[in-house]
């Protein structure tokens, strides 16, 4: 046998093994370990990516309402909000009360978890009524609503309701640490934070994965497609469009939560319409119809406004360039970023398949 013939035979092999062996939950694991190593980057990079984590999880749950059941919402920047505003609230009121009953060994692990749980809570007390009565609606009129609802919660927030929210100026946060047997791990260290957003990321993630392909995730999916079919076969349709509103809103409630935590801060912009539209753009470039699109489109949503941050020139002009890539996307790539590489890849297979082929009848 030739050398020719063995490549192509290798070749042939490696394209067999990815196409059957590559699972959606080994590239999850591949992505996993990219961010544990990472990880040990530079500073900068290292709050990039967590920025990035807390982004792509905001566009899952965004993409749980509008991808697989066919909403669109823009007004999820009130549950990104609420996460991040109970979260301040519970460190600014609470936590010094709980420092003293507790000491400082423990009590900065305990404010956190506790600030997490309430922000959980503020966000579905929110969601549970908005959801209610946005899911009566249909395509546009759905959008308004919670665009509504959402300014709604941002001019709540400005209006500083029981001196809670310090109105426009938001409510700064300070993240504790914990000190068990002379160890200390401070929770507001760059790269603490990072594996401790990494891990909640992966869970979510996973968990998401999860719903997805439940069969509460197939009939939202149903739902998307054609509403009055799955209505006419006895599905309460406004039941189901209901609770995955409210899991959305949990899902962008603990992406609050960690963008306070690396923001250190809560302010009055997370929950306005402009903040709401990140989860849209993210969810368009990366592609709304498949489970990492919202993931892959934060990255390039993140890195190309960092990239184009890079060049003064272009930074007076940000808008206009992101722009050109929304519409190039809809244009050109209406499955996203996601599907683009998905041809790219049956492309090369394809391509490598003809060449150890005409290899073969070569020899």
């Amino acid at each position: 046998m030739s050398s020719e013939s063995s490549v192509s035979n290798s070749v042939r092999h490696v394209m067999s093994e990815v196409q059957a062996g590559w699972t959606p939950h080994r590239y999850g694991v591949l992505l996993f370990a990219f961010l544990l190593a990472a990880g040990m980057g530079p500073r900068f990079q290292v709050f990039l990516l967590t920025e990035f984590m807390i982004v792509a999880l905001f566009a899952l749950g965004f993409n749980l309402l509008f991808g697989y059941t066919g909403l669109l919402s823009f007004g999820h920047g009130m549950f990104y909000a609420g996460g991040a505003y109970g979260l301040a609230i519970v460190l600014k009121e609470v936590g010094p009360a709980i420092e003293a009953y507790l000491g400082a060994g423990i009590s900065g692990g305990v404010s956190l978890l506790i600030g997490a749980i309430v922000g959980m809570l503020l966000v579905i007390i929110i969601a549970v009524p908005v959801g209610w009565l946005s899911v009566r609606m249909e395509q546009i009129y759905f959008a308004l609503i919670t665009l509504a609802f959402g300014m709604l919660v941002y001019s709540t927030i400005i209006q500083n309701p029981l001196d809670l929210t310090n109105g426009t100026d938001g409510i700064v946060i300070l993240l504790g640490s914990v000190n068990i047997a002379g160890l200390e791990v401070r929770f507001g260290a760059r790269r603490t934070f990072y594996y401790l957003t990494l891990t909640i990321f992966g869970l979510l993630t996973f968990g998401m994965y999860r719903v997805i392909n439940s069969p509460f995730g197939m009939v939202c999916q149903a739902i998307r497609e054609s509403p009055a079919r799955i209505g006419a076969i006895g599905v309460d349709v406004r039941r189901h469009r209901w609770a995955a509103f409210i899991i959305s809103a949990v899902f962008v409630g603990i992406a609050g939560v960690l963008r306070a935590g690396l923001a250190g801060v809560a302010s009055p912009e997370l929950s306005h319409w402009s903040t709401s539209a990140i989860a849209v753009i993210a969810t368009v470039i990366g592609g709304a119809s498949f489970f990492a699109g919202p993931i892959i489109g934060a990255f390039v949503f993140l890195y190309l406004r960092w990239a184009i941050s890079r060049v003064p020139t272009l930074e007076a002009y940000w808008e206009f360039f992101f722009g050109l890539l929304i519409i190039g996307t809809v244009l050109y790539f209406k499955a996203g970023a996601t599907g683009g590489l998905l041809a790219l890849r049956r492309w090369a297979s394809a391509f490598l398949k003809a060449r150890a082929q005409t290899g073969g009848e070569r020899e």
